[in-house]
């Protein structure tokens, strides 16, 4: 009888193997209870440098965090290799609740907010007083980024060998809750200085006690120049100022979180940049940074913007309402509205 006319049965079946096996399928995720903490010190093209129990761990994202981004300053959870060696590499499971966020737009229309540091206590404005010139606009706009962020601002003045900071200051002085420090090149032959070449220094250095400090500010300013009189062997990269454009080169890459020496502080350096956008900030909240002037928004019309003639402020300030220094914080909280607005020039 010929094969095709015999009767087939079960032994000519041939059943393909189900390569997805029979477990299924589940959306819960491991809760990696054993997972070891660690810090953020450095991003670079989808790798993570991190400080996981004194040691320098490189690692990746996991698959479950999709999009969830991982900045420097983030407390993380990772699993796998942790030993730090040479081909070692772990994988970042977990992002721990961030305390604050400092956040900033390519500019004032751009919806999309851009992380650059997380868990920081407090941000150092560095401008030059010379050699490029000081742009009060960028510091307006990091201004407001530090205070809806809840960090404490620290303006900090370089080459004051080259410029005089006191009437620059004039403008500061009585914006809420900051801090000053003018650094300059001393001679290192005089005695003045500690050794860095620079002057000042010292009370820098006391200002960064025991925090975590964001460092912005456009290239050429010297931001790199203190960076690595801070923290020697940073070997962070100096540039100079175009003399036609009198702008700086960009330097800095990318950014970095530097451990003060004996374990006192970090700072986080971060690469130059040439604007600071504010459209995560909402122009309502920037009042209530001055107290002294907030009282005085009872008078003003439905939907004051407090920059306009119509604005109750004006008469708060005249009747002497918010003190003394009440004209020259009015003209503080309006350039950071303006700032806000887009009106300012970086």
């Amino acid at each position: 009888m010929s094969r095709r006319a015999r009767d087939y049965d079960e032994s000519d079946v041939r059943i393909r193997p189900n390569r997805r096996g029979s477990r299924p399928r589940t959306k819960t995720r491991p809760a990696h209870a054993d997972a070891t903490p660690g810090r953020v010190v450095a991003v670079d093209r989808g790798r993570f440098t991190l400080l996981v129990q004194g040691r320098t761990v490189t690692a990746m994202k996991a698959r479950e965090l999709g999009r969830k981004g991982v900045v420097v300053g983030d407390a993380v959870a990772v699993v796998g290799d942790v030993s730090g060696g040479p081909d070692a590499l772990a994988r970042i499971v977990r992002i721990e609740p961030r305390r604050s966020v400092l956040r900033r737009t390519a500019d004032d229309v751009d919806p999309v907010e851009r992380v650059i540091v997380a868990n920081a206590d407090q941000l150092a404005i560095v401008t030059a007083l010379a050699d490029p010139e000081p742009r009060v606009g960028m510091i307006d706009r990091c201004l407001v980024a530090a205070y809806d962020a809840g960090l404490v601002p620290l303006l900090v003045l370089t080459k004051s060998d080259l410029g005089d900071p006191q009437e620059f200051l004039a403008a500061y002085a009585d914006l809420p809750d900051i801090r000053v420090v003018v650094t300059g090149r001393t001679d290192l032959d005089d005695g003045a200085g500690d050794g860095s070449g620079l002057h000042g220094l010292s009370d820098l250095e006391e200002h960064l006690r025991g925090l975590v400090t964001v460092f912005v500010g456009h290239s050429g300013v010297g931001k790199s120049t203190l960076v690595n009189a801070l923290v020697p062997g940073a070997d962070r990269a100096t540039g100079h100022v175009n003399d036609v454009t009198g702008r700086g080169r960009h330097t800095s890459t990318s950014a970095i979180a530097l451990r003060l020496p004996d374990d006192d502080g970090w700072i986080v350096d971060t690469p130059g940049v040439r604007s600071f956008g504010l459209a995560h900030v909402d122009p309502g909240e920037i009042i209530t940074h001055f107290a002294d002037l907030e009282p005085g928004t009872r008078g003003c019309p439905r939907g004051c913007s407090h920059d306009e003639p119509e604005c109750g402020l004006d008469d708060f300030v005249a009747s002497g309402g918010a003190g003394p220094a009440g004209a020259v914080r009015l003209a503080s909280l309006r350039r950071l509205l303006r700032a806000r607005a887009g009106e300012s020039r970086d």
